[in-house]
């Protein structure tokens, strides 16, 4: 990765009056920066992720800054490439990141804990739930140790998969996320649904490793881009499974078959030894080959969840 060609990932649930008109300009904004990457706007807010030179990526920072909505937005960088995202999206959608709970957004800073206060914690007591409410092939590549990983495709169906915490309701509950934007709301979902005590990791996973490291932390983190995961390297352990052969891998493909694309870990020693398994198990289950899937592309990088 090159760290003159930074990559950053942002949200802020702000309100933005006109969200169709703020989107123009800010792409206008974006493309006259050369900037690349995913932007989603509406009523509620603004979630991103750009890369670009440093120079322009700083003069977003800045431009950002001057607007009194996202004076205190945090931004966290990572090293990018110019390959990181093939081009520039800022699209106005009813939610920046979409759940469709029907449940308010409650500001309560109160249940934020900073990496390190989230450290000590989960150190000092035993009886915490630490609580991944990523998708599952996003915990598939790395999580906390003893997290609880929610079995679920896309945010969007936490919801229903709520019922299945359920005997955790009376218990300290320790969230976290990429970055942050999901707890937002998947925290105040859980306090809606009755969990007494709620706790989400500030600024998620990308801001614990840059003051923690690897420090209960196994394998990598997933990000919504080219790159597919990014890692602390030292002492860096594969904890995915190649979903055909089990080696260990942190190495993800789409499914070849155009009706599928779904993500799954893949060795590459595997594929090498049968092309065949850039086909997902249950394509392959289901009697599909090299020769009767088309592919067209489908990476996951469309997706924009963090």
């Amino acid at each position: 990765m090159d760290s003159s060609f930074p990559v950053i990932l942002y949200y802020k649930y702000v309100q933005i009056a006109g969200p169709e008109r703020f989107a123009a300009e800010h792409k206008w904004l974006c493309a006259s920066l050369e900037l690349k990457g995913r932007v989603i706007v509406a009523a509620e807010g603004i979630n991103g992720t750009l890369a670009g030179s440093r120079e322009s990526i700083q003069s977003y920072i800045e431009a950002m800054h001057s607007d009194a909505r996202f004076a205190d937005m945090e931004f966290k960088l990572s090293d990018g490439g110019p390959d990181t995202f093939p081009r520039l999206s800022v699209k106005v959608r009813p939610e920046i990141v979409t759940l469709a709970a029907g449940v308010p957004l409650q500001a309560d800073l109160d249940n934020h804990l900073s990496p390190t206060e989230w450290k000590q914690m989960l150190e000092e007591d035993p009886d915490v739930v630490l609580v991944d409410v990523r998708n599952r092939y996003e915990s598939a590549a790395g999580k906390f140790e003893g997290a609880l990983a929610c079995e679920i495709d896309n945010f969007r169906e936490l919801p229903d998969y709520l019922e299945k915490l359920a005997e955790n309701r009376d218990k300290k509950v320790l969230m976290y996320c990429t970055g942050g934007i999901r707890c937002e709301k998947a925290s105040a979902l859980f306090r809606h649904r009755g969990f007494k005590q709620v706790f989400q990791l500030h600024g998620g996973i990308v801001n614990y490793q840059k003051e923690h490291g690897n420090a209960h932390w196994l394998g990598e983190c997933f990000v919504f881009d080219k790159r597919m995961t990014v890692r602390v390297e030292e002492d860096l352990k594969h904890v995915g499974q190649c979903a055909h052969s089990g080696r260990p891998t942190g190495r993800f493909v789409n499914c070849l078959h155009d009706l599928c694309h779904c993500l799954f870990l893949l060795a590459e020693e595997t594929q090498l030894e049968d092309p065949e398994t850039i086909l997902c198990p249950q394509c392959r289950a289901n009697g599909l080959s090299r020769m009767t899937a088309v592919y067209k592309g489908s990476p996951a990088s469309t997706r924009s969840e963090h």
